[in-house]
């Protein structure tokens, strides 16, 4: 008997020892200012992507015989090109079997370099079209470009606002520059005229000069392509300033910071998000409950993008059979057609996000609401 004991215990001790072995954890990389004026948008963006790594936690799921726990580790790049490179090659060294970000495309266009040489499949947000121009095969952008942005707000300024003459700002970011230039093309293919064109920086948050400058011109709308921390006191300043145009832009001011900071004169602003309006259907629904109880806050723009980015990636996983193998993710994700809550994923031969649908929001009551004519 004691020797079938000692056997037993021996068989117990090796079937414990093949149970480890046979677990494996599968880190996901994370870029995003995580400190400073855009921080709301990093944080969002890691809130979302960390309620669907504890979700998956949850489902004990199993990849080529082995059970998969998942990890996220989330960098600050504070929206800086140098610091974003420097994470990125950090991300690289640890080996993070992919990355989702950078969310700012002054970030994400030179750390996709980085990303490409290393052959790590990378999700961005960042909507500059340059991004996946490169001829990357890495990137899958799970955000609209500013293709689908800036033309959707040019369209809507045109068809719906019936506006005549625009002034355009941007801050001359990547992304600001890209998402000007796109409004800029579509608005004039739909007969408005450019009546000014004024730069600040990323930085900024006195516009009063240029404001006086624009207000002279007396526009229908002016065009910002920059972020929340700008965007909101620029519309306070607008008020200010009396000047009577609504204040239309992007994805990047198309928050509730911007409602928060800009307070009643947030009700000037108009803005396109990529993606359904999550308040529209069940799924939407369930997930901005689900963002609420975990985190006690309400989404900013692109935390929904994370958390089916993070989804995408544990099903294009499960289908390439791989918890290691990047090339077999990459060429897996080059063929998804992934239903997520804000919408189906699906990329061109750029990475592009296929059909991406857009969103034109108002601010009430301090939130971005879908525009209801």
């Amino acid at each position: 008997m004691r020797y079938l004991a000692i056997a037993l215990a021996a068989a117990s001790a090796l079937s414990a020892a093949a149970s480890v072995a046979a677990q494996e954890v599968v880190v996901f990389g994370h870029s995003a200012p995580l400190t400073g004026p855009q921080a709301p948008n990093g944080k969002d963006n890691e809130n979302g992507a960390k309620l669907a790594i504890d979700e998956l936690n949850k489902q004990n799921i199993s990849i080529g015989g082995k059970s998969v726990t998942f990890k996220l580790d989330s960098q600050d790049d504070q929206a800086d090109p140098k610091a974003g490179v420097q994470v990125a090659q950090n991300l690289v060294d640890r080996n993070v079997l992919a990355v989702l970000g950078p969310y700012n495309s002054g970030v994400a266009i030179p750390a996709s370099r980085v990303y490409s040489t290393a052959g790590v499949p990378l999700l961005p947000v960042a909507s500059n079209p340059a991004l996946t121009k490169q001829g990357f095969k890495n990137i899958f952008r799970i955000g609209a470009s500013d293709e689908q942005l800036g033309g959707t707000m040019g369209e809507f300024a045109a068809k719906t606002l019936k506006a005549k003459t625009a002034a355009i700002i941007d801050d001359r970011t990547a992304y600001g520059q890209g998402v000007a230039e796109q409004f800029e093309k579509v608005a004039k293919a739909n007969g408005i005229k450019i009546v000014d064109q004024q730069f600040t920086n990323s930085q900024a948050t006195d516009f009063l000069g240029i404001l006086t400058a624009i207000k002279a011109k007396n526009p229908d709308v002016i065009f910002f392509g920059g972020y929340a921390s700008q965007g909101a006191p620029m519309a306070k300043q607008m008020r200010q300033r009396g000047i009577r145009a609504k204040l239309l832009g992007g994805d990047g001011i198309c928050s509730a910071d911007m409602g928060k900071v800009a307070g009643d004169a947030a009700s000037i602003v108009y803005c396109a998000q990529g993606g359904v309006a999550l308040d529209k259907t069940p799924e939407g629904r369930a997930f901005l409950k689900k963002y609420q109880d975990a985190y006690h806050t309400d989404t900013q723009v692109y935390g929904v993008n994370y958390y089916d980015g993070v989804k995408m990636l544990a099903d294009a996983m499960s289908k390439a059979g791989t918890t290691t193998d990047r090339a077999k993710l990459i060429a897996q994700l080059a063929k998804e057609k992934y239903k997520g809550v804000a919408g189906t994923y699906s990329f061109d031969a750029n990475g592009d996000l296929q059909g991406a649908p857009t969103t034109v929001y108002m601010i009430r009551n301090g939130l971005p609401v879908p525009y209801a004519q």
